[in-house]
C-alpha cells in the first residue's frame, strides 16, 4: 500500500487506519522527519511500515517512491493518491500565475505522475486498486478558488478515464471527495478567519467537518477487495454537503 501525502492530515490518519487493518504502507512525502516519526510509531504497534521522501510534482520522484516499494515488497497492490494543497484565495481575476501553477502541478500533475508509475507496477501482476483524494470542490463550486476547483474537478477526470482504460486489466480507480476536515491546515484556516468554522458547520447537513480517520476509513474501503465490481466512482464523504 502506497499513501502519498502522509506526513500529516487525511494521510498520516490513511497509514495508520490501513496499517491497523494489515497492510503493508509505504509513506511517501516531503517532510522526512514527519515521516520518519509515524513509520517509528507503526512499527512499534506491530506493522510493517517504511518511507521515501518525494514529492509527488516530480515524476521521478515518484518513479524512485514506486521502484522502491515493488523492490522492497515485491510488487505494488495498492495506493492512496492523497497529496494535495489547497492554495490561496482570491477572486478570479486576481489569481497570480504562481499560485495556479503550483496548485496544478501538486493536485493535478502529482496525482498523474502516481498513477502512470502505481499502473505501470501493477499491469505485470494482474491488478491493483487505485484511490485519488479530489474534493467536494471536485463536484461543486466554491468561490475565491477557481485553480483549486479546476485541479479537483480534474482529479475526477483523471480517475475516471483510468478507471475506463484499465478496467479489463484488472486495476480498480475510484476517488473520494471529502467535506471539510480537521487538520493543521484547517485549524490555521479556521484560527486565522473567526466565524468561519461556524459557517462552514452550518453549510454541512451533519453540522461538523469530518475527522481525518473517517475520510481515511472510506478510502479503505474503495481499496479493498471488499467492493470488486466498483471503480470510476467518485464517493462524496462530506457529511451530506453535495446532496442539498
Amino acid at each position: 500500500m502506497l499513501i502519498t501525502g502522509a506526513s500529516s492530515g487525511i494521510g498520516e490518519a490513511a497509514a495508520r487506519v490501513f496499517a491497523q487493518e494489515g497492510a503493508i504502507v509505504v509513506l511517501t512525502a516531503r517532510r522526512a522527519d514527519r515521516l520518519a516519526a509515524l513509520v517509528g510509531e507503526l512499527r512499534d504497534k506491530g506493522a510493517e511500515a517504511s518511507c521515501v521522501v518525494g514529492d509527488v510534482s516530480v515524476a521521478d520522484d515518484m518513479a524512485k517512491v514506486v521502484d522502491f516499494a515493488v523492490t522492497e515488497y515485491g510488487r505494488l497492490d495498492s495506493a492512496f493518491n492523497n497529496a494535495g494543497i489547497g492554495g490561496d484565495r482570491s477572486p478570479l481575476h486576481l489569481m497570480s500565475d504562481d499560485v495556479y501553477d503550483t496548485i496544478m502541478d501538486i493536485n493535478v500533475r502529482g496525482v498523474f505522475n502516481c498513477m502512470r508509475h502505481e499502473i505501470a507496477a501493477m499491469l505485470p501482476h494482474g491488478g491493483g486498486s487505485i484511490v485519488n483524494n479530489s474534493s467536494v470542490g471536485g463536484l461543486v463550486s466554491i468561490p475565491t478558488a477557481a485553480p483549486y476547483i479546476a485541479s479537483k474537478h480534474a482529479v475526477v477526470g483523471l480517475t475516471r478515464a483510468a478507471a475506463d482504460e484499465y478496467a479489463k486489466q484488472g486495476i480498480r480507480v475510484n476517488a473520494i471527495a471529502p467535506g471539510t476536515t480537521r487538520s493543521e491546515i484547517t485549524a490555521d484556516w479556521f484560527g486565522r478567519n473567526p466565524g468561519l468554522e461556524e459557517l462552514v458547520n452550518s453549510a454541512t447537513p451533519q453540522g461538523r467537518t469530518a475527522h481525518p480517520d473517517e475520510i481515511a476509513a472510506a478510502a479503505a474501503w474503495l481499496l479493498s477487495d471488499r467492493c470488486p465490481f466498483l471503480t470510476g466512482t467518485v464517493l462524496p464523504v462530506d457529511g451530506g454537503y453535495v446532496n442539498q
